[in-house]
């Protein structure tokens, strides 16, 4: 036998949570295994919260095991409340299933929908929007424990604020996805976020009721920050997998100054890089890391995008770093009536507001070419103007090519 993908999940800190471990890598090196992750329809596209689910989906399918992507079009039509003070509002059945070819164009990259062990895209709305009601409590229902229930994680959290009997069916919900999904493909396995660990228990322990057959959950590492916050918000929001959404450019430049004690761990999560390369790469704490986080910014982009777009955003970076040509560099256009250097910065879409952009430009961190701006109401240099082209730097990250039509 070659190796097993629970050790290649676990090496690499994957792995968060399981449930009867040792059977489950038994079973997980001995037979070809159908799993499923839920996603949630709720956008026409993936964002950097979905990437290691779908890197360990990918890790599965190597190894000869079936991934079957769950999108939950049922629930998105009745729109989950957790977490909000708002109703979520109802998608319709078209919305949802563009967002569903969405998703599978950008899972296409990572893992196989044709071919041995090919994945499923399957939709929760199947079966959940003809249930009958009181045939789904007598059948359903009567294996849920309501103490039980209420002593879980993402109940007790939402009890303070109050917590609807929509949301209290969601665990049922889920729960029957995973019995259906047993039913219908023979999946034991659900994978997700820790965020979903009882809802995951909850689905493997009904199939044990009903179906008398094991069943198993996994659950994953979050990945943070140092600070403990989630890695992947932006200025702009989400690090979204559509370049329409993030642009390569900002995509890769947000894995380029990822923090120098995250690289390894990125790297190990996010990418297919052989472990001993990785060691190798990341053993220093020096400006060698600069290296490491290049190589790092390069695979990501690549996963996501393509090596011809990876190839782009890292010419593109290293014109702007110095190094480099400044054709690569990342471009915008302005028109010749725009004159002060607030102005630019919300032209070119690296300020919100004029309020914004003189705060910034106060705060120092603003330069033209070689000219630091420190005059909030100041004029963009008339030399730079009169060349038709500059070079617009806000702090260290940001370097734009500013062309004057």
């Amino acid at each position: 036998m070659g190796k097993n993908v629970f050790d290649v999940l676990k090496e690499r800190g994957f792995i968060k949570q399981t449930v009867y471990e040792e059977d489950l890598y038994k079973l997980l090196a001995n037979e070809s295994v159908p799993f499923y992750i839920g996603f949630d329809p709720t956008a026409d596209s993936l964002h950097i919260g979905h990437y290691i689910p779908i890197m360990a989906m990918a890790w599965m399918q190597r190894y000869g095991h079936k991934p079957i992507a769950l999108i939950g079009g049922g629930t998105a039509m009745i729109g989950d409340p957790s977490g909000r003070s708002d109703m979520r509002s109802m998608m319709t059945r078209e919305t949802i299933e563009h967002n569903c070819a969405c998703f599978r164009k950008q899972m296409a990259r990572f893992i196989r929908f044709e071919g041995e062990n090919a994945a499923i895209m399957a939709n929760n709305a199947d079966w959940l929007l003809n249930l009958n009601y009181v045939e789904f409590l007598r059948d359903i229902g009567v294996h849920f424990s309501v103490n039980r229930m209420l002593s879980a994680e993402c109940f007790k959290t939402r009890m303070e604020k109050g917590l609807s009997f929509l949301e209290f069916n969601y665990m049922l919900m889920q729960g029957y996805d995973f019995l259906k999904l047993y039913q219908d493909y023979g999946v034991v396995l659900e994978l997700g976020g820790d965020d979903q660990w009882s809802n995951m228990l909850a689905g493997a322990d009904l199939i044990r009721k009903k179906e008398k057959k094991d069943a198993y959950a996994m659950t994953f590492t979050l990945l943070l920050t140092s600070e403990g916050k989630k890695m992947g918000k932006t200025a702009k929001g989400a690090l979204w997998l559509d370049e329409n959404k993030t642009t390569p450019y900002e995509f890769y430049q947000y894995f380029r100054n990822v923090e120098d004690v995250k690289v390894e761990e990125c790297m190990r999560l996010l990418t297919f890089m052989e472990m001993d390369e990785i060691k190798e790469l990341t053993m220093y704490n020096d400006e060698r890391m600069n290296k490491a986080k290049e190589r790092l910014a390069f695979e990501v982009t690549k996963l996501v995008h393509g090596e011809e777009k990876a190839l782009d955003a890292q010419r593109q970076a290293r014109a702007a770093f110095g190094g480099g040509n400044s054709e690569d560099m990342p471009s915008a256009e302005i028109t010749s009536d725009i004159v002060t250097v607030a102005d630019l910065l919300v032209s070119v879409g690296q300020a919100k507001s004029k309020g914004e952009a003189k705060r910034l430009i106060e705060g120092g961190g603003v330069s033209i070419d070689e000219q630091k701006i420190t005059d909030p109401f100041g004029k963009i240099p008339e030399k730079s103007l009169e060349n038709k082209e500059f070079i617009l730097h806000k702090g260290k990250k940001v370097h734009i090519k500013v062309i004057v039509k």
